[in-house]
């Protein structure tokens, strides 16, 4: 398969000193971020939707390094209600179908999003559990607001030749694969599909080869990432609320991109995200890897590093070294 890496991790890397790092640990691909959260430090989108000089130029680079450009990244959240996300996130994520279109970039990873409650809500709500009635209303809206979204967004990528590739993260609407299946029916999707990322399965306590084989031909693209589960997770459970303000000191921060960071976690948290074979071992990640070939022996596969416990570049060369392990033995 094709191995490679999402490059938000070395923002403060150039997009030549990037690829070095990722082709010295054994890798083939980067995928860059391209708008939503974080900003693109890899990828300068209006230049090169505006230049096809510049295009050419920026898959240059890549060829220069004997590096693919594996996938572009827009994770955000283009349902928000709030003005100065949800609008922002939409443009961004048009414009990177419009740029992958241009540079024949097969896929996008990004997420489903998550609106308000209902059309006066002024923030983003997650549904957890609707066990009460007035939680399924929400549900109902949401879906209303979700699906008309979608079908945009997907018939836009299946005109501009590219796939839609959802990470199943928490706080967002789809989250778990029978979710995206249940969208994926009443929209008839085509061009939007699943990134697997299994670290926020693994702490929701999926089994991930079962997910795997659920969604089949629905997996567009694949990152990377491990999670294990701590003892806290015995009287927190996983969907803990523990959680406390960024850090005031700049090094105590948990980053999730470039100058954009998390909630600090309690002292002994229920599961962290850990680098590729702290979670689990490299015989789990052969496993994983022989049920993503049997979808897609091409799929691109790209490390997500984001154990704050590893620097940088010893992360990326952690988990490079275990991931081409478990491939190879795939």
């Amino acid at each position: 398969m094709n191995i490679g890496a999402y490059t938000a991790c070395l923002h403060n890397y150039t997009l030549e000193e990037s690829l070095d790092i990722l082709k010295g640990n054994g890798l083939t691909g980067a995928e860059v971020n391209v708008g939503g959260f974080i900003p693109s430090p890899h990828c300068p989108v209006d230049l090169l939707i505006g230049s096809k000089t510049a295009r050419d130029d920026y898959l240059g680079i890549f060829a220069e390094h004997g590096m693919r450009l594996a996938g572009f990244n827009c994770s955000g959240n283009v349902l928000d209600p709030q003005p100065d996300v949800g609008p922002r996130h939409d443009y961004d994520l048009k414009r990177a179908i419009e740029l992958a279109g241009q540079l024949g970039v097969a896929e996008i990873v990004c997420m489903s999003g998550c609106p308000g409650t209902d059309p006066d809500a002024h923030y983003p709500a997650w549904v957890v559990n609707p066990w009460n009635g007035e939680q399924l209303e929400v549900l109902e809206y949401q879906k209303s607001v979700a699906d008309p979204y979608w079908r945009e967004m997907d018939k836009r990528a299946q005109d501009a030749g590219v796939k839609l590739a959802w990470e199943l993260h928490p706080h967002n609407i789809a989250f778990t694969p029978v979710n995206f299946l249940e969208f994926a029916e009443r929209i008839d999707a085509k061009n939007v599909g699943v990134n697997m990322d299994p670290s926020h399965l693994m702490w929701q306590q999926m089994d991930i080869v079962e997910s795997i084989k659920l969604l089949g031909d629905h997996i567009f693209h694949v990152h990377a990432k491990d999670t294990k589960l701590y003892p806290g997770v015995a009287t927190r459970g996983v969907i803990d609320s523990s959680f406390g303000p960024v850090p005031e000191d700049p090094a105590d921060r948990t980053p999730t991109g470039m100058d954009h960071y998390c909630s600090s976690w309690p002292e002994d948290p229920a599961w962290r995200f850990v680098g590729i074979g702290v979670g689990h071992d490299v015989p789990w990640w052969t496993e994983f890897m022989r049920a993503v070939k049997a979808i897609n022996p091409e799929m691109n596969v790209n490390i997500e590093h984001e154990d704050q416990s590893m620097s940088q570049l010893d992360g990326i060369a952690f988990a490079a070294k275990n991931l081409l392990e478990a491939e190879k033995a795939a």
